[in-house]
């Protein structure tokens, strides 16, 4: 990693973003979003993310002119990777390093702060912190003081951070036209699942862990079904809890009508075959697969975890329940599924996916990257 010259003042910012691994994430995504609409003049963006193996949107952002770098850990408890950080910041000239990992800006802060000419620290927290480990909660209280900028991608997440400091909310959104593009695929992907034309395909997009509420999901699909609705479930995401998934859908009795696809490179082509979006949420942020389906018109039942509620209308775009009540999820998605109701949920779902255009938060993000890197070259 070659050594460059301290830019000028009219040179294009350099910013670094430092997350966990580039796998099929929702806070991983929403790096793609922002390169994909980023001002080129504005700033060169490079990302540096830890696990080797999580790298399948590596070529994605390699394409958006992003440079990425692999620290190479086996986990964030190995703090080679913090050194090893230290050395590309210096060697690149970094300005700005804005960081999307709990568990890594706790150890980067320090490091980064300890720098003879240091980059300006900002931190985006994606996730409420009651859904952390202990550990990861302590030590972020701790650390969280030493950012120049802390931000927030919804109100419920930021009111979970406590009121130590000032946390700024900075709804991320995507680029409207790249997922909508994915309607003229949508008979296409049915037909690829093999959903007949008298069947209401049911999609989730989430990670296989914990904090998803799969299990609810299960029993909801179970109950639905076993009610005679004509209904398909597809699953797309992987994770710790595969094994532990696959076997309780196979002890519930499903045959394909619920399906795990896995990994699926881009989701929203899968969520534009949908006709309703469902999501059993313990703890959210502000998913990125929401958005998606809000803006391609499909109708959102899901828990009012996390910044859900900031997202869906009850009875507008989407209908909400309470978290881990199964029964209450099947009633919600049964009800969406009636055409009628459905046909007005869409219509609201496509109006409220209007507002979620990424363009403003990219926008506020960049200023905030401007001034930082400012104060940066002028010594303060």
């Amino acid at each position: 990693m070659p050594d460059r010259p301290t830019r000028g003042p009219g040179a294009r910012l350099r910013v670094l973003w430092l997350i966990k691994g580039l796998g099929p994430g929702g806070a991983e995504q929403l790096l793609v979003e922002h390169a994909s609409i980023a001002d080129p003049s504005v700033a060169e963006y490079e990302v540096a993310y830890l696990l080797p193996w999580k790298d399948q949107l590596v070529p994605t952002l390699e394409q958006l002119g992003v440079t990425t770098y692999c620290l190479d850990v086996r986990t964030a408890a190995d703090p080679r990777w913090a050194l090893r950080l230290r050395r590309l910041v210096r060697a690149r000239d970094v300005e700005v390093v804005h960081v999307h990992s709990p568990a890594l800006a706790a150890l980067a802060r320090p490091i980064l702060r300890t720098m003879r000419h240091r980059p300006a620290v900002v931190y985006t927290e994606h996730y409420r912190w009651p859904g952390y480990h202990l550990v990861t909660r302590a030590a972020n209280r701790v650390t969280l003081g030493l950012d120049d900028a802390t931000l927030a991608v919804s109100d419920a997440v930021r009111s979970s951070m406590g009121r130590r400091r000032q946390v700024e909310v900075v709804r991320h959104g995507i680029d409207l036209d790249r997922v909508r593009s994915h309607l003229a695929s949508r008979d296409a992907v049915r037909a690829e699942l093999g959903v007949a034309p008298d069947e209401t395909l049911v999609v989730t997009v989430a990670n296989l862990r914990p904090g998803k509420g799969y299990p609810y999901l299960l029993e909801a699909a179970r109950s639905v079904l076993k009610g005679g609705r004509r209904l398909r479930f597809v699953a797309a995401g992987q994770g710790p809890q595969e094994e532990e998934l696959q076997a309780l859908r196979t002890s519930l009795g499903f045959d394909d009508r619920f399906r795990f696809l896995g990994y699926v490179p881009d989701a929203a082509r899968l969520i534009a075959a949908a006709d309703l979006f469902a999501l059993a949420s313990l703890h959210e942020g502000l998913p990125v697969a929401v958005m998606e389906a809000l803006a391609l018109g499909v109708p959102v039942v899901a828990t009012k975890a996390g910044g859900l509620p900031e997202l869906i209308e009850p009875g507008e775009s989407g209908l909400l329940v309470e978290p881990r009540d199964a029964p209450a999820l099947a009633a919600a998605i049964s009800a969406a599924a009636e055409p009628g109701l459905r046909s007005r949920l869409a219509a609201g779902a496509r109006r409220r996916g209007d507002e979620v255009a990424a363009t403003s938060g990219v926008h506020r993000i960049e200023r905030l990257y401007r001034d930082l890197a400012r104060a940066r070259r002028s010594g303060r």
